[in-house]
């Protein structure tokens, strides 16, 4: 069974009404991001930060996942799948796809203030000042900020590596780690694009569908079931 890896973006969400990370002028969803996206930001001013993610959560479990996303889902039947995403909603596994890997985290986790690696699953939208964790320490969103470490890029890597087919759907290719991965595919790795707006010279050999991932996914996925 070939391995075939995605790389998904906010592109893939964006259709189901959840905006894309970043828009033009430097905001997300109204803020600075480097106000409610970064530790010293959490330090600063916790309950703007835990206000901010709680309203991105409540949005994420409000939403529903799209066709781009079920698509995916059956190309598990002929193919080793893992979907790499830079998104921290819960999309992807609502869809059915069975293996993922979350680069920045998932927001309908909490995590401990003082061990990353305590991370619990949420029941409703909100975690509020003076939950804590089983240290004693304020419990946080579970999702990786600017500056601080990317544990899954490691995996991430070694999967990308092994790549059979790779696919990379809705996302800039502008946020790194995430944007190096193209570097350690294989030479013989069949490569493919699924966004509305082509990276500017950042993609080489993809076969590229110039679409938004609801409709140029599901193209793509049938055109991989029925490849011999």
């Amino acid at each position: 069974m070939k391995k075939l890896v995605v790389l998904s973006g906010a592109g893939i969400s964006a259709d189901s009404g959840l905006k894309t990370f970043r828009d033009s002028d430097g905001l997300w969803e109204g803020y600075n991001v480097y106000d409610v996206a970064t530790p010293e930001a959490w330090h600063r001013n916790p309950i703007l930060v835990q206000k901010f993610y709680n309203e991105r959560r409540k949005s994420v479990l409000e939403a529903k996942p799209n066709a781009a996303h079920f698509a995916l889902v059956k190309l598990e039947e002929k193919y080793d799948l893992t979907i790499i995403t830079q998104n921290i909603d819960d999309l992807h596994e609502r869809a059915g796809s069975s293996s993922i890997i979350h680069l920045h985290g998932l927001i309908t986790k909490s995590q401990s203030d003082l061990n990353p690696d305590l991370t619990y699953d949420m029941q409703g939208s909100e975690i509020k000042m003076g939950d804590l964790c089983e240290l004693g320490s304020q419990l946080r969103p579970h999702v990786v900020w600017f500056g601080e470490a990317v544990p899954m890029i490691e995996p991430a890597i070694q999967l990308c590596r092994d790549a059979d087919i790779f696919i990379v759907i809705g996302t800039s290719l502008k946020v790194y780690p995430a944007a190096g991965l193209l570097d350690i595919l294989p030479s013989k790795a069949k490569k493919y694009l699924v966004d509305p707006n082509v990276p500017a010279n950042s993609v080489r050999n993809f076969d590229i569908i110039q679409d938004k991932a609801v409709s140029g996914v599901p193209e793509l996925v049938k055109r991989l079931l029925e490849a011999d």
